[in-house]
């Protein structure tokens, strides 16, 4: 079953390449707040000091304590009027 997820993640991979893939990341800490119609999800991974974010149409079961396989790409987000690096999640999924 893990073939069909794994050629699927290289099509994205070749296609986008600034994409990251990274798998069995273990989440430290995981917010859910609403930002109009959508839910904005933010993830904090172990041994990781940048943001991963996402959003979702409904509120999603914590991830705390998961280890997720995720595809992410770079990218950076004025708070406060400093530039911060975030990394954008395309592709989330429970290892």
């Amino acid at each position: 079953m893990s073939k069909p997820i794994d050629k699927q993640i290289n099509k994205l991979l070749e296609q986008h390449h600034k994409l990251i893939h990274s798998e069995s990341l273990k989440v430290k800490s995981h917010v859910q707040r609403e930002n109009g119609d959508w839910i904005l999800n933010t993830l904090m991974l172990d041994n990781i000091d940048v943001p991963f974010k996402y959003k979702r149409k409904k509120l999603y079961r914590s991830l705390q304590g998961q280890r997720v396989n995720i595809t992410y790409y770079p990218a950076t987000e004025q708070v406060a009027g400093f530039e911060m690096e975030i990394m954008n999640i395309v592709r989330i999924k429970v290892a």
